[in-house]
């Protein structure tokens, strides 16, 4: 299996108020990592940035040239969202390195994979807002470019702790694209409740497992036992995953308890579900992570799986109670029962 990171020091332009979780010590730590992995021979490219057109296929013209017209400005656009004078560019290169990723791993053969490590995260910008330290919505983009290049079926992953409002309503009436999220709940930004399961031709291609606070390993491997069996019942011809390491017991934000391996073991999971679906081609992107500690290890443990350096079968699967988890698959089982054979 091939792996390819793209990453830029860019990233380190994009500048938050001080104490603000999304910092730019985490574009240092990317770039540590990114690092390691070019020493052990790994492959790691500098993305282009994203084309309005492209941005324009998730996005309104009007939310693009609003960002565009910071440029050069510190501006707050909600109480948590900041730019500065480089943000929209730099907004425009981590979308662009969503796309490349795309493009890199369609371009390839089978077991082509590709992580796009990226900041400011997407996962919550939606078609007219930017929102929850995101601008542009890197992962909505990449599944839009990948449908652009004639995929039928793509299947987006979010492991975040954070609910996807903005992945999810930017393909709510889709069929063509499934959109699966772990997250707690309730929790910010309020959206993705085990009802939300898609509208019109989308209906049933939304899937939310809304989870309590203190979700632990063994929780977590319940639910994505669950999600594969979803994945492969879909069959997409892309899998991509919104990497988002916030669930980390150490994250300042999340109140889950998932450790390190753990994003591994998932990252592993849903990568087996593309092997039998997908010939393996995978890309993923990163989203939160805000303990700087965490967030290097759980890159660290996605990169060895993604790049089969550490195989499923390295992971021993957790064990103990799964309140939280059975709690939620009750709670969405009638939601979803409808579409799916869980």
């Amino acid at each position: 299996m091939a792996l390819t990171i793209f990453t830029s020091d860019r990233w380190a332009d994009h500048l938050t108020p001080p104490g603000h979780p999304e910092r730019v010590e985490r574009a240092e730590v990317m770039q540590v990592v990114a690092s390691e992995f070019r020493k052990r021979g790994g492959a790691v490219q500098e993305p282009r940035a994203a084309s309005e057109d492209e941005i324009a296929r998730v996005h309104a013209r009007e939310h693009i040239a609003l960002i565009r017209e910071t440029a050069g400005r510190a501006v707050a656009l909600d109480p948590d969202t900041f730019t500065s004078p480089e943000t929209y560019d730099v907004a425009r290169l981590a979308a662009g390195a969503a796309v490349s990723a795309v493009e890199h791993v369609l371009g390839g053969g089978r077991s082509t994979r590709a992580l796009a490590m990226v900041r400011p995260p997407g996962h919550h910008a939606e078609r007219s807002r930017a929102m929850g330290f995101c601008f542009f919505n890197n992962i909505a983009i990449a599944a839009a470019h990948a449908r652009a290049r004639g995929l039928s079926r793509v299947a987006i992953v979010d492991y975040d702790v954070h609910h996807g409002n903005g992945t999810q309503r930017s393909f709510y009436q889709d069929a063509a694209v499934l959109f699966i999220s772990s997250h707690q709940f309730p929790f910010y930004p309020g959206t993705g409740a085990g009802d939300e399961t898609g509208s019109g031709a989308g209906a049933g291609f939304t899937v939310n497992f809304p989870m309590a606070a203190g979700g632990t390993d063994a929780d977590f491997e319940r639910i994505y036992q669950t999600t594969v069996a979803i994945l492969r019942q879909f069959r997409p011809e892309l899998v991509l995953i919104s990497a988002g390491f916030d669930a980390h017991a150490d994250d300042p934000l999340g109140g889950m308890r998932v450790s390190t391996a753990h994003f591994g073991r998932l990252t592993a999971l849903i990568a087996t579900a593309a092997d039998d679906c997908c010939e393996g081609r995978v890309v993923a992107v990163t989203e939160g992570g805000y303990d700087l500690a965490a967030l290097a290890g759980s890159l660290r443990a996605v990169i060895d799986v993604l790049h089969d350096a550490t195989p499923l079968s390295a992971f021993a699967a957790p064990t103990g109670a799964t309140p939280r988890a059975d709690t939620t698959l009750a709670a969405v089982g009638p939601h979803l029962n409808k579409y799916w054979k869980l």
